[in-house]
């Protein structure tokens, strides 16, 4: 797990800036704390800083360079069967020099080419340098896991692991694109690929390999889709045999994210999904297992923890078990930290919740297995069950999941910004594509593929490696997703959702924890604005740098600010630290 940055040049004669590549290295330095590297060949500079995982010998220090084959690459991730594809490679000639999985993707790109990612089961984000061609090609993992922002310089192209580093490079358009404004405020702050807020960077979306030729020329093409419905052979299965696929495939993926040179610990919330990842561990024989769990205040009836079903699990499998309790008084001056990690603005009250408990866990281990994804793969969201028989998909889809309508978007953003409904166009180019029929696939295939990479998985990619903390997901494993989307929604979405799962689950998971009502990761002092927080937020909105930015209409944010808990989004999300996540964001990256 690491940070890559690098900056290739179009021009005949014309040297990639190692100076732009060493400062976005240096934003990095939290992703990769154990070592750095700079390698620079001509048009061509990459950076890297290391977290030490696999291999922990300088063999498998970065930028890698494998002289005999004329590549170097920089990579993030973890490549979960290298050793397998090793041995694959070993029988095909190939000769290692070091044990860990980088030199398994220079050997592997050599062998097989840009296909090479078909193979890898993982999570990445690389590029590679073809000394004898000049051609660059990167890379990201089928879910989005790992990620890779671009930027466009004039006369060539810079790539790093965070928004952050590339503007930290210098010359980066950092105006605010209006297309992504909308998305944030309509997605709860999720900004689709290729955009992001700034118009001066863009990411590479997820299952895309970008190939980028010697004279600036590019090629981009995705290496992978999901389908959703039955395939050959799955036309006899009933419950019970979707039930036993599900709980053998996660065995599996849990399994595989064991693949390192240091522990492996578990961010244990008390739901479900972390509860069944914790209990295969244990019975898979993990001993001395590390799990983690954090609360907060009680807001009026709002519980701020989750531990007496985190508790119920430590118990049950004996593990060493870790709670972490944080009252407003940190929480609040963290905050602003918090925000500084992000790649992105990112809304989510349970960022400042992950942040602080990176902070603690990274004391103690290096890597964990996290539960997100398992509500977006297995159908566990209340806007999937309307789904079913919607004869509207586009409209019955955005009525539940939109924060606010186009008009509420006008009331609440300067005019400059305002122009045509961005975010519906988009959601009906979405649940056009072809691959899906049934509208609750089309939702479950959006939310999976694209609301879930920009939203959970990226918040918990930022603020674990805000600690040098690694964070594994096992429910993305894209064999168990492909599973999960053969299988009939109806299968996943009774009893609150993710059905099948819950039942998979009374294999192993004490049934107090199954059977619970459904709990979010709780921080009640950002749902529902309050003193100290509230003070803040005012400052926030009211700083010269705001008023000077003027995104907002001064009117509307005189509204939320008058009466914050009135205003919460269908998703039960506070509106005023929405527009004020935002703009915090941008006076804290300095912009």
């Amino acid at each position: 797990m690491c940070g890559v940055s690098g900056e290739i040049r179009f021009r005949s004669g014309e040297a990639a800036s190692t100076a732009a590549v060493q400062a976005m290295c240096d934003t990095l330095a939290p992703r990769g704390p154990d070592g750095h590297g700079l390698f620079a060949h001509g048009r061509v500079a990459f950076g890297h800083r290391r977290l030490k995982i696999i291999d922990l010998s300088e063999a498998s220090q970065q930028p890698m360079l494998d002289s005999a084959l004329g590549l170097a690459i920089v990579f993030n991730g973890c490549i979960y069967n290298h050793r397998e594809l090793r041995e694959e490679l070993i029988g095909l000639g190939y000769r290692f020099f070091s044990d860990g999985d980088t030199e398994v993707l220079i050997k592997a790109y050599h062998a097989w080419g840009p296909d090479f990612v078909k193979r890898m089961n993982g999570m990445f984000a690389f590029a590679i340098h073809e000394r004898d061609s000049g051609r660059v090609v990167l890379g990201r993992d089928r879910l989005g896991i790992k990620p890779l922002y671009l930027a466009d310089i004039p006369g060539g192209l810079r790539f790093a692991s965070s928004l952050p580093a590339l503007v930290a490079s210098g010359g980066i358009d950092t105006d605010v694109d209006p297309v992504a404004l909308h998305h944030y405020m309509s997605f709860h702050a999720v900004v689709p690929a290729p955009y992001t807020i700034l118009k001066g960077v863009r990411k590479l979306p997820p299952a895309t390999v970008l190939v980028v030729e010697p004279d600036g020329t590019r090629r981009e093409h995705t290496y992978w889709s999901l389908s959703f419905g039955p395939q050959a052979g799955d036309e006899g299965r009933d419950f019970g045999d979707w039930r036993e696929l599900v709980l053998e495939t996660l065995t599996r993926a849990v399994r595989r994210r064991l693949v390192a040179d240091v522990p492996v610990g578990v961010l244990l919330s008390g739901g479900l999904d972390s509860s069944l990842i914790t209990a295969l561990l244990a019975e898979n024989g993990q001993s001395g297992l590390k799990t983690f769990s954090i609360g907060f205040e009680t807001v009026g009836d709002e519980r701020g923890d989750e531990f007496q079903y985190s508790d119920i699990v430590a118990r049950h499998f004996g593990t060493d078990h870790h709670r972490i309790f944080v009252d407003s008084a940190r929480a609040l001056p963290e905050l602003t930290d918090c925000v500084r990690a992000m790649s992105e603005p990112m809304v989510s009250h349970d960022n400042i919740g992950f942040f602080l408990l990176s902070q603690e866990v990274a004391k103690q281990v290096k890597v964990v297995q996290s539960g997100q994804g398992a509500d977006e793969v297995f159908g566990g969201y209340h806007w999937y069950p309307p789904l079913l028989e919607s004869r509207d998909a586009v409209g019955d889809y955005a009525r539940v999941f939109f924060d606010r309508d186009h008009a509420e978007m006008a009331e609440a953003l300067d005019p400059r910004f305002v122009s045509e409904d961005h975010s519906r166009r988009w959601l009906e180019r979405q649940f056009a594509l072809p691959g899906v029929e049934r509208p609750v696939d089309k939702a479950l295939r959006l939310d999976t593929t694209v609301m879930l990479v920009d939203d959970p998985v990226k918040r918990v990619d930022n603020m674990t490696m805000a600690a040098g903390l690694e964070a594994r997901v096992p429910f993305l494993d894209y064999e168990l997703v492909e599973l999960a989307a053969r299988i009939p929604a109806e299968m996943k979405l009774p009893d609150g959702g993710k059905y099948v799962l819950k039942e998979a689950a009374r294999r192993v998971v004490p049934a107090a924890v199954i059977d619970r009502p459904k709990g979010y990761f709780p921080v009640p002092a950002l749902k529902y604005l309050r003193g100290p927080f509230l003070e803040r937020v005012r400052d926030v909105l009211n700083a010269p740098a705001a008023r000077e930015r003027s995104l907002f209409r001064r009117e509307y944010l005189d509204r939320l600010l008058a009466d914050p808990e009135r205003h919460i989004t269908p998703l039960r999300g506070s509106k005023l630290w929405q527009v004020a996540l935002l703009e915090f964001w941008f006076q804290e990256q300095g912009l």
